[in-house]
């Protein structure tokens, strides 16, 4: 069953087309990625997901719950991590603003609990920005620029704590990001988004070997043995 359906989806900003009849869907309990250039429209999908923009044709379909990991992280500054975390289980009445479980699975910020999110660092805001959206008890996460901003090293802790939730919730993950080695890497499935349009899509391990993702996105050559077939 796919959990993110999206069809045909165009959306337009004062004539101008951000989104021009995208095709996308994330199985439950799979890892999909959405590579492509700055401009691309990628961060225009994830507000259509959000319903936070009306599609001017098309059709966004989630099944269950969705929760959003923002670019930019967009913490409350002057509010606690523990405040921050509880924000994203709001709508989850009193008893499921219980943060004790976030600290488990995310033991890194324990420590952090009383501390202001506007003076932490960029990764352990990223990890708040996380735990927030897992407040919402998601069955799809999206998370927009992952490593924006962030040093290799803390990308790689956030990557295996996506992997760990996927592996013991079967949570299901919408990775959008620039790095698409990044990308390519987590997920098993992977879209091209370019000018507002999918112009490919796959399986990761197929993208990785086609030329013209290995030119414009993995900064190498083609590989020697050449596309796949």
């Amino acid at each position: 069953m796919n959990i993110v359906e999206v069809t045909g989806l165009t959306v337009r900003y004062a004539g101008a087309t951000a989104l021009d009849g995208v095709d996308l869907h994330v199985g439950a309990g799979e890892l999909v990625a959405l590579i492509g250039p700055n401009g691309a429209g990628k961060s225009t999908l994830v507000k259509a997901l959000s319903g936070l923009v009306d599609p001017a044709a098309g059709q966004v379909t989630v099944r269950g719950r969705l929760a959003q990991v923002p670019e930019g992280r967009e913490m409350f500054a002057d509010l606690s991590v523990d405040d921050n975390l509880r924000l994203g289980g709001w709508r989850n009445g009193r008893h499921g603003r219980d943060t004790a479980g976030i600290y488990r699975l995310l033991p890194a910020l324990d420590g952090l609990r009383r501390r202001r999110a506007g003076l932490l660092s960029g990764g352990q805001q990223q990890m708040v920005a996380i735990g927030r959206a897992l407040m919402a008890r998601p069955d799809v996460l999206v998370v927009d620029e992952l490593s924006l901003g962030l040093a290799p090293l803390v990308v790689t802790e956030l990557i295996g704590h996506l992997r760990t939730l996927h592996a013991d919730r079967g949570l299901a993950v919408l990775l959008i990001d620039q790095n698409a080695r990044l990308a390519l890497g987590l997920c098993e499935r992977a879209y091209v988004l370019e000018a507002g349009r999918v112009v490919l899509h796959g399986t990761s391990d197929r993208l990785r070997r086609d030329p013209r993702v290995t030119t414009a996105y993995l900064g190498g050559p083609v590989p020697v043995d050449g596309p796949p077939r």
